[in-house]
């Protein structure tokens, strides 16, 4: 499987404060939600910030997760994070396991159907607690296609820039 070099992947964002010293609570997109400390560095964006951090440390917190962020020692510097989205490179992440896909990679797939007709590219992924849906653009058209292997995703091909599913065209 070829992926972009440089590509950033979403693992995160920071959701507010924790204590007095400059920690901050974290919603981690990692399974399990801890291991977002294990890709670093982070990139830290919100609208007029951006900014790369290394050797972030952080531990969960009841239901959260807590980390402490290099050079930032005080709430009021910790407050102006609050809101920023957590991106890492796509290279630091582990291989997917096999039938197992991270859906930035599927992101730009263009999605036919077992009869070959085009129904346009993924534009993105949601979760809906039931399943994964992919988001398949065609101009103004778009799609919803649970990301079901098996009843719906036939296969996906990297090589090829495809993805193979069993859906009406008409739908």
């Amino acid at each position: 499987m070829s992926t972009e070099s440089g590509k950033r992947v979403r693992v995160g964002r920071i959701v507010g404060l924790h204590g007095v010293q400059g920690q901050v609570k974290l919603e981690s997109w990692t399974e399990p939600r801890i291991q977002i400390f294990r890709y670093q560095p982070w990139l830290l964006t919100a609208p007029g910030v951006e900014r790369e951090m290394n050797g972030i440390r952080g531990r969960a917190q009841g239901k959260g997760i807590v980390a402490t962020l290099p050079g930032i020692e005080d709430r009021d510097q910790a407050a102006a994070l609050v809101g920023c989205e957590i991106t890492v490179s796509r290279d630091t992440l582990p291989p997917p396991a096999p039938g197992e896909f991270y859906w930035t990679d599927l992101e730009g797939l263009e999605v036919v159907t077992t009869e070959n007709a085009s129904l346009g590219r993924v534009s993105h992924l949601f979760a809906t607690g039931a399943n994964d849906v992919m988001v398949v653009k065609e101009g103004d058209r778009e799609r919803l296609i649970p990301f079901i292997q098996g009843p719906y995703v036939h296969s996906v091909d990297f090589d090829a820039g495809r993805i193979v599913v069993d859906w009406d065209p008409e739908f």
